[in-house]
């Protein structure tokens, strides 16, 4: 596979300059500068095996595959608040005040673009710094000037869009979303089925770049965004960050199911008190992030095919805001399982994490990746990056799969088929030789 040079600047595009954009900006300066490890980052620290076990051929990922360079990225932002990168974070409070302040010329050099918002589809939130325009097209339109403007202005030779806002209140796919053309038609007439995060997509896919959805909103889950991505040779990947109480389960689930456990029931709690937190204290906008924290169980438990384990699991999933907490949340698990003879046993984790600081990492992955597909030309839905995402995007007529290690090795075995190194299948030579 031939894949472009990683040389010259990469513009990191992210609507939304909240506690994860300012956290993920403020940690790669702290890793350009060595103020800290790339903590949580495959692209940064990983190893991928290459050839037999004793080859002893285990070089880190950045070193294997030709990503870009930390210090080549240059941020853009759209936010509904015209704060700054600096004054953004320090309303977030994730960061402590040295670390902030060890930032803030990074941060202070980010200032948002207007943004396309309209508080319909997300309605606990409200601000200024908006964009106004006679229909949804021209919006788009606006967006893409922004594009070419700050890639005029910041000289790069290649972007990523990644959103970083909030979730839009639930959406089902319709008619508006069957066909780029009728997609563009329902632009010009406001189409109520077609939410800010759509434009946003869009208008990156139009201007020929990645576009990659971290909140659980419908966004590129469409024909019609399938259709443009593919037309364009842009990448699309999502969607909604895997980072606390589903990646916990995407843990425990597929070891439950490997030793052939039953599971009764699985109640799951959240409390946060960030931004976040406020939009999902609205019904509208909590319904779409339940469809996406819920799915991964069913399809790591694969019930038909396993009846007398899982066929009558009870699965509840609920997020209370609670403002003291800020972005340090609380994820809550209750697992009802069952073993040899029916007996009952019970799990109970309590996963004291930080939603910022565990996104941050995903943000960098995810942007380095789907650059590095990019320039391998490798267009439409990614599902190999399912590994980062609750609701993981896939090919028409697939099911997701959400098993993070089975994730992790299809993750690791493109990357290895990118750089023509042979599949890690775990089947030794020797025994495949043997009994053929």
């Amino acid at each position: 596979m031939k894949i472009g040079s990683p040389e010259g600047k990469l513009g990191i595009l992210i609507p939304g300059l909240g506690a994860v954009s300012t956290t993920f900006i403020a940690g790669v300066d702290a890793i350009i500068k060595g103020r800290t490890a790339p903590f949580g980052s495959l692209t940064q620290m990983a190893t991928i095996r290459l050839g037999k076990r004793t080859d002893n051929r285990t070089p880190k990922i950045k070193d294997f595959v030709p990503l870009a360079r930390l210090e080549d990225l240059v941020f853009g932002a759209w936010d509904l608040f015209p704060d700054n990168g600096y004054e953004s974070a320090l309303n977030a409070q994730v960061l402590s005040p040295a670390d902030l302040e060890a930032a803030r010329p990074a941060l202070e050099a980010v200032k948002p673009m207007k943004a396309v918002f309209d508080r319909r589809y997300v309605k606990k939130l409200d601000g200024p710094h908006v964009k106004s325009g006679a229909n949804k097209m021209e919006l788009a339109e606006q967006l893409i000037e922004d594009i070419e403007r700050f890639r005029k202005l910041n000289q790069t030779s290649r972007e990523v869009m990644i959103w970083a806002a909030s979730t839009e209140i639930y959406i089902e796919a319709s008619d508006v979303h069957s066909s780029l053309e009728k997609f563009e038609a329902g632009l010009r007439n406001n189409d109520p089925k077609i939410p800010s995060s759509m434009i946003y997509a869009y208008a990156a896919l139009k201007s020929g770049i990645a576009f990659i959805n971290g909140a659980p909103n419908l966004t590129v889950d469409i024909p019609a965004m399938q259709e443009l991505a593919n037309k364009m040779g842009a990448p699309i990947a999502g969607k909604d960050f895997k980072t606390g109480q589903t990646l916990i389960k995407t843990i425990l689930a597929p070891g439950l199911k490997a030793r052939m456990l039953g599971v009764d029931g699985w109640f799951s709690t959240n409390i946060l008190g960030n931004r976040d937190g406020e939009v999902l204290d609205d019904p509208e906008s909590f319904k779409t992030k339940e469809v996406s924290k819920k799915g991964a169980l069913d399809y790591i438990f694969q019930p038909t095919l396993y009846p007398e384990l899982y066929k009558n699991l009870y699965h509840k999933v609920r997020i209370n805001y609670y403002p003291p907490r800020g972005d340090s949340k609380e994820g809550w698990d209750n697992i009802d399982i069952f073993g040899w003879m029916g007996y009952k046993m019970q799990i109970k984790v309590d996963f004291l994490c930080r939603d910022s600081i565990l996104a941050a990492p995903i943000v960098l992955d995810l942007v380095l990746f789907a650059d590095l597909a990019q320039r391998a030309g490798m267009k439409g839905i990614q599902e190999w990056l399912s590994f980062y995402f609750k609701s993981p995007h896939v090919a028409p007529n697939l099911y997701p799969e959400h098993d993070l290690f089975i994730q992790l090795i299809k993750l690791k075995n493109t990357l290895r088929w990118m750089m023509n190194e042979e599949p890690i299948t775990h089947l030794g030579q020797e025994y495949y030789n043997e009994y053929q």
